[in-house]
């Protein structure tokens, strides 16, 4: 196999989690009031992010609010009972610098029947098209690579196999094509030419198996989502709708792709919001490239 796993950049830390988050729509509980800003600085938000981090209560998200000094936490509706107290206690001593909200729907990751790649009962949307010089293979995301070792067209035609996965923590896979399904550098008739990172107020779209094309802006970055099955870090939060069955959409800006989809609240009925892992971090852990 020649898959090899690359020394991520300098420009590509770890990420700290004072992150992006989302806001459900319709959303129907109004945010506590933000008090004012008093101390503490920097070392006071690391100290918050540590101890949300900590927390990692499912069901939740949190962020830092861009240009901000402010820590906004997500909480959808099954954080009831001990997990909204576990939450409540773990923010309690910082009121000055975090606030909660509540929002309809569950967060979740976007796994379901429906998607253009499919196998072991699981079916996702391919992201994206790489290559590593040699061989080729595609990204989608990492609960859909924890569930499929081998993919198939809807037809049954062979695709390929599951070579590198991570999740939780990060959510993507990498598929190696093993079959003789064509495999253009493409995003449905959008070319792809490059790969780049996003950023706030950055007009995007996504191009999910189940939702289709949709289109909408880079809320903020760098967003940490506790889903039932892990905690995932460094997310791009967009208020792009998304449905189950759309893990692994590529979010892209023209002819540039920024990222995968990796989960989401709401749906493409009443909106909704979704998170993309970025791609720029896969691409250098594995030495690949967009074609």
């Amino acid at each position: 196999m020649r898959l090899r796993r690359a020394r991520v950049s300098a420009g590509i830390a770890v990420l700290v989690a004072l992150v992006a988050g989302f806001v459900s729509a319709p959303a129907t509980a109004q945010a506590a009031p933000t008090a004012a800003r008093t101390d503490g600085g920097e070392a006071r938000l690391q100290q918050v992010a540590r101890v949300l981090r900590s927390a990692s209560v499912p069901g939740t998200a949190w962020y830092r609010v861009p240009g901000s000094d402010m820590v906004e936490v997500i909480a959808d509706r099954t954080v009831t009972g001990v997990r909204l107290e576990r939450i409540e206690a773990a923010i309690r001593s910082y009121s000055d610098v975090v606030r909660l909200r509540r929002v309809e729907g569950a967060i979740g990751v976007r796994l379901s029947g429906g998607d253009p790649v499919s196998g072991g009962g699981a079916r996702c949307t391919l992201g994206a098209n790489v290559t590593d010089g040699g061989a080729y293979y595609f990204i989608t995301s990492g609960h859909c690579g924890s569930a499929v070792s081998t993919w198939y067209t809807l037809d049954g035609a062979l695709v390929g196999s599951t070579v590198a996965n991570s999740f939780p923590g990060n959510d993507y896979s990498v598929v190696r094509y093993t079959g003789s399904v064509p495999h253009e550098g493409t995003v449905g008739d959008q070319d792809i030419t490059s790969a780049g990172n996003a950023y706030v107020g950055e007009s995007v779209c996504m191009r999910g198996a189940v939702s289709g094309v949709r289109c909408g802006t880079v809320l903020a970055l760098n967003a940490t989502v506790n889903y039932p099955e892990g905690t995932v870090s460094g997310l791009i939060r967009t208020n792009i709708c998304s449905e189950p069955g759309d893990s692994g959409a590529p979010l892209y800006d023209g002819t540039r792709l920024l990222g995968i989809l990796s989960g989401g609240s709401g749906n493409c009925t009443s909106g909704g919001t979704s998170f993309f892992q970025p791609i720029i971090e896969i691409l250098s852990a594995y030495g690949l490239a967009v074609y």
